[in-house]
């Protein structure tokens, strides 16, 4: 196919892509489970920005005003888009529908160039159509608005992508760069997503690996991908691992799984709906199951023309039927010993596994026919519309003022999982103020107040007891005129607030929310790597212009003696 015709095909597949997000070019915000909460979260993560904070993780407003540590736990890639597209103009509701569109076109578009590499153009459109147009991810999208799963989507197939590119390239900088890149933005921008496809990730690695030469070569790049990769993202997902410990999660998360798992009739069809877990469909849809039970006599084809396609159709086919499996109440026992699993929440969050991985087969279906391709290729697209037309749009949309997600919000914005220990789950009632005297003599005056450092001037007339109504977590810290001050925060009437004593004098009070030593390491390895990577690029780029420069040089030679002898 000529490049002309690959880019008509690329272009047609966008067009498609834009029909089922043309509900997010509405006024308002698409009323969704989590919608409203992820435009919050941002508002908070877009102040901490402005005022400096390069990796937000103390959302100031949210809690009822007390703050909640709660954006050094979510995923921050989508928040640093959304921040992008607010900075340059457009209102934050209008910056999280831009993020949702472009999410469901890339993750179309990038599973297209990816499987084009070794299907061709109509199995390569195929799993294109199908990765965007599975009901799930409608559910996604317009049901439970769950903004970082949607992003993930785009980084797997961009993933595989690299790494099938890099193993046709003797050696390649830009390869390289450009997986770890993706590995980045998968790891940015779902924790559990990004841990259930990496699975997927290793054992493609591996597959490429042992059909190719140069394995030594292989190996390099691989590791290089994946250890850039990880490391770029090592601010987020190293603190968020280690320091989970001080919070509700692995209390609020250890049995929600128990009463979320699925029947296998659930898988072949669900009335559309827009209520919670248990209500909206978790079906996989017609089309996509239909592809992959035909994937198994395609295997097998495969199999007898020695072609080495049929393992990786038949490791996809057990892939899809081990997330069956373990979304099935006959998992139960597996989910109880495995406290991994558990983090997960719910059961059905593999139909993200299930989606791609039918999509694949559904392309390699499409692309081992020899007779009517493109009529079955036809038909399967006019399906495949008609089939979901009634899942992308939205129930209603929200119309609120820019000043109710900026300002004091009456919600963590999760279930919980991300409060400390030592605190409620959830407060119940704004502060008094955000410097409260509880006993004593004393005269407070606010001087500054940003996401991560509050100020007052207290006169003190005898000994006071202070609250600074900001939950503690690790990384606060109360100086009096730049001492040290001791902080209680497990006062059974004060839950999580941090309290302390003051006497008699006049103070300047300063409360300050610092990197600990774990984060300060994690952002440490995150800089190396990324002045790593920007090393690679230069390199390389410097190489070009080396060349490039070269060859002019040869060509005016070359010119000024032809001109010399004649």
């Amino acid at each position: 196919m000529t490049n002309r015709n690959k880019v008509f095909s690329l272009m047609f597949l966008i067009f498609i892509s834009i029909i089922p997000a043309l509900s997010l070019f509405h006024p308002g915000l698409p009323i969704t489970h989590d919608g409203q909460d992820h435009v919050a979260r941002i508002a908070n993560f877009y102040q901490n920005l402005s005022e400096g904070n390069i990796i937000p993780r103390w959302a100031p407003n949210l809690n009822w005003g007390y703050g909640h540590p709660i954006l050094e736990f979510l995923y921050p890639l989508p928040s640093y888009i959304a921040s992008i597209f607010h900075f340059a103009g457009f209102s934050l509701v209008d910056s999280v529908k831009i993020v949702f569109g472009l999410a469901f076109i890339l993750s179309g578009v990038f599973m297209y160039l990816w499987l084009r590499e070794f299907l061709g153009e109509i199995g390569a459109f195929t799993g294109g159509i199908l990765y965007m147009f599975a009901p799930y991810r409608f559910v996604d999208l317009y049901v439970r608005g769950a903004l970082g799963e949607h992003v993930a989507f785009v980084f797997l197939p961009l993933i595989l992508f690299f790494i099938l590119k890099s193993s046709k390239e003797k050696y390649s900088s830009l390869l390289i760069v450009g997986g770890s890149l993706s590995v980045t933005g998968l790891v940015l921008s779902h924790n559990a997503i990004s841990l259930m496809f990496m699975p997927i990730i290793f054992l493609y690695t591996l597959f490429i690996f042992c059909t190719t030469n140069n394995k030594k070569l292989q190996i390099y790049q691989y590791t290089s991908i994946l250890v850039l990769g990880l490391g770029l993202s090592a601010f987020f997902w190293i603190p968020a691992f280690f320091e989970g410990k001080y919070t509700l999660r692995d209390i609020v998360t250890s049995s929600d799984y128990s009463e979320r798992f699925l029947q296998f009739k659930d898988f072949i069809y669900g009335e559309w709906n827009y209520g919670i877990t248990g209500q909206f469909t978790t079906q996989i849809g017609i089309s996509h199951w239909i592809l992959t039970i035909l994937s198994l006599p395609v295997a097998l084809s495969l199999h007898k023309k020695k072609n080495k396609f049929w393992i990786l159709t038949l490791g996809s086919f057990i892939i899809f039927v081990l997330t069956l499996f373990l979304m099935h109440s006959s998992s139960k026992f597996i989910w109880e010993n495995i406290s991994t699993l558990q983090k997960f929440q719910f059961p059905w969050r593999f139909l993200s596994v299930t989606v791609f991985v039918s999509s694949l087969l559904g392309g390699i279906v499409l692309s081992s026919l020899n007779k009517f391709r493109f009529m079955v290729f036809s038909l399967l697209i006019i399906a495949i519309f008609l089939l979901n037309k009634d899942y992308w749009k939205a129930q209603g949309y929200l119309y609120k003022p820019e000043s109710f997600y900026k300002g004091i919000y009456n919600s963590t914005t999760d279930t919980g999982e991300s409060s400390p220990v030592w605190s409620v789950r959830f407060m119940e009632k704004a502060p008094k103020a955000h410097l409260e005297l509880l006993d004593g003599d004393a005269k407070i005056t606010e001087t500054k107040r940003m996401s991560t450092h509050h100020a007052y001037n207290v006169e003190v007339k005898q000994k006071t007891l202070f609250a600074e109504n900001t939950l503690y977590f690790p990384g606060w810290e109360i100086r009096a005129n730049s001492n040290p001050v001791k902080i209680e925060y497990q006062n059974q009437q004060y839950r999580g607030i941090m309290l302390f004593f003051l006497d008699k004098g006049n103070y300047k009070i300063e409360s300050l929310y610092r990197e600990t030593k774990l984060r300060a390491f994690a952002d440490a390895i995150s800089v190396v790597v990324f002045f790593n990577i920007l090393g690679f690029v230069f390199f390389r780029l410097a190489r070009y212009l080396f060349v490039k420069n070269k060859d002019l040089q040869n060509e005016e030679r070359d010119t000024h003696s032809n001109d010399s002898n004649h």
